[in-house]
């Protein structure tokens, strides 16, 4: 037996690393490393030495792990016993398998209709399933195929965590996802990653870093996938946002050639299959917030195709969101009293989830700021059904 580094030493890095709340530049000025050097140690393409193991551990305060994880001999003959064991030995079945990935699009499926406070233990109980059976023997296909469940599972957990308003807990499984996704070279859910960041940073008002986030996002997704698409309507979004109606419209005209030939999903309800019925939808939210005089014709029609009885229709969720995306067009196109009506309509629904409460209020300050009187119904209404702004939204357990 020879003494070698162990695979794990860079994810152990990393962790330990995060774990302190370091960036690489950070820890580099620490430890008197260069940036670049310490990357290549967490990506694997560089062995450290012990000492700067042992220099490591001690700026990191990591008990002696990452020494150990250089210094330990390893017997390279077992390891590829073990190997090839495990390539034939498992204990999970096609089915279970099977079942497993039908779960994953059941409940990607349910996420427009089911409220999120019902949806989140359905997720939990099915993501803690996939890691029970990643520790246990499964084959090198087998353990891909879990990897990519678990990694669309937490990405999903992460989005409804968003929707509750927990950020924290959000942040943790959107780290997840993105170790899951690079673990199984699943490019389409880093990109859902990213993209999921850039709409939670776009609801807080960082609209720059969300623009960014999109633009990453372009990149990683795979051509022609729902996340790139997606990823582009975030960027007209972020674009909106930052008053810019030229790039606005832009990044909308690329939406659309995307989703021009697109055909309709076997789910158009699946939350990470684009369905180009959601084109439209978007395309009304965006231009209102870019105050876009095109914006209300769009809106209109999106509602009424959405709800065409006024009684929330099959997707009621994304009715309430339409209500809020005409109200805007409307006050801007000088049409406040049916904005309040529409307003007071979507958010009486219950339908408004947490993290999309700040369209109602925004509805809410211009309707109050132009005077119009039955503005003081809509803020009533606003007070019994908000969302509790809590300060303890962050520490709700993962």
């Amino acid at each position: 037996m020879a003494s070698s580094v162990d695979p794990r030493f860079g994810t152990a890095l990393r962790e330990f690393r995060e774990r302190r709340g370091l960036s690489l530049r950070s820890l580099g000025q620490l430890a008197h490393r260069s940036k670049s050097h310490l990357h290549e140690l967490e990506a694997g393409l560089k062995a450290p030495t012990v000492d700067t193991a042992r220099h490591l551990d001690r700026i990191l305060d990591a008990g002696g792990v990452l020494a150990r994880l250089v210094d330990a001999p390893i017997d390279h003959a077992a390891e590829a016993g073990e190997l090839r064991a495990r390539v034939a030995a498992s204990d999970v079945s096609g089915e279970v398998l099977e079942r497993i990935e039908q779960s994953v699009d059941d409940l990607a499926s349910s996420y427009p209709t089911m409220a999120p406070a019902d949806l989140l233990p359905l997720v939990r109980r099915h993501l803690a399933y996939v890691v029970r059976l990643l520790d246990g023997r499964v084959t090198l296909a087998q353990q891909r195929r879990l990897l990519v469940a678990g990694g669309w599972l937490a990405v999903l957990r992460a989005t409804v965590h968003i929707d509750l308003r927990q950020r924290s807990a959000a942040a943790a499984h959107l780290r997840a996802a993105r170790d899951l996704a690079e673990h199984a070279e699943h490019a389409e859910i880093q990109a859902w990653c990213l993209e999921t960041r850039a709409w939670d940073v776009l609801t807080q008002g960082d609209y720059r870093t969300a623009l960014d986030l999109s633009h990453q996002a372009q990149r990683v997704a795979p051509k022609g996938s729902s996340a790139r698409i997606q990823a582009t309507a975030q960027e007209a979004r972020a674009w909106a946002r930052l008053g810019d109606v030229a790039a606005t419209r832009r990044a909308l005209e690329r939406v659309e050639r995307l989703t021009a030939n697109l055909p309709l999903p076997e789910r158009a309800e699946h939350h990470y299959r684009y369905d180009p019925a959601k084109a439209a939808a978007y395309t009304a939210t965006t231009l209102a917030w870019a105050g876009d005089p095109g914006a209300e014709q769009v809106a209109r029609a999106v509602l009424t195709d959405l709800d065409p009885h006024g009684d929330g229709g099959a997707r009621p969720r994304r009715s309430a969101s339409a209500r809020l995306d005409l109200g805007l067009a409307l006050v801007a196109a000088g049409q406040p009293d049916e904005a309040v009506a529409l307003g007071a309509q979507a958010v009486a629904s219950g339908r408004v989830v947490p993290s999309n409460w700040w369209r109602a209020a925004e509805l809410l300050e211009k309707v109050e700021d132009l005077g119009v009187p039955a503005a003081a119904m809509l803020r009533d209404l606003c007070v019994e059904y908000a969302p509790a702004r809590r300060s303890t939204a962050d520490s709700t357990p993962g």
